[in-house]
């Protein structure tokens, strides 16, 4: 798994979305609850940014119907979303936020 530094934390502000694109894969980075989560930036429902919407207990909102997504599994807490969106590995080292957006062979 290769990881890849995306940003500072210091960056990233508590529970407001950024939106990065690691090997064309569009992520929405989420610093909340004193973690940092790595979610794909495009709703399962329909073709919209997840990082234009809002962050509450551990979840993103789709701002075009209101599906929300659990940061750290990706599954959907409500209609009209049915499908998850992948989740990716973070780690921290000092100030850099590091995600891996590759697939384990």
């Amino acid at each position: 798994m290769a990881f890849v530094r995306v940003c500072a934390l210091s960056e990233l502000a508590e529970d407001t979305p950024k939106r990065v694109e690691l090997d064309g894969t569009p992520v929405s980075l989420v610093r909340t609850e004193g973690e940092v989560f790595a979610i794909n930036d495009i709703c399962s429902h329909a073709n919209v940014s997840l990082s234009e919407g809002e962050v509450e207990d551990c979840a993103i909102e789709c701002w075009l119907h209101g599906s929300s997504f659990d940061l750290r599994t990706g599954k959907p807490s409500g209609l009209p979303a049915t499908r998850p969106v992948p989740v990716y590995p973070v780690k921290i080292e000092g100030d850099d936020v590091l995600v891996s957006v590759t697939q384990e062979s």
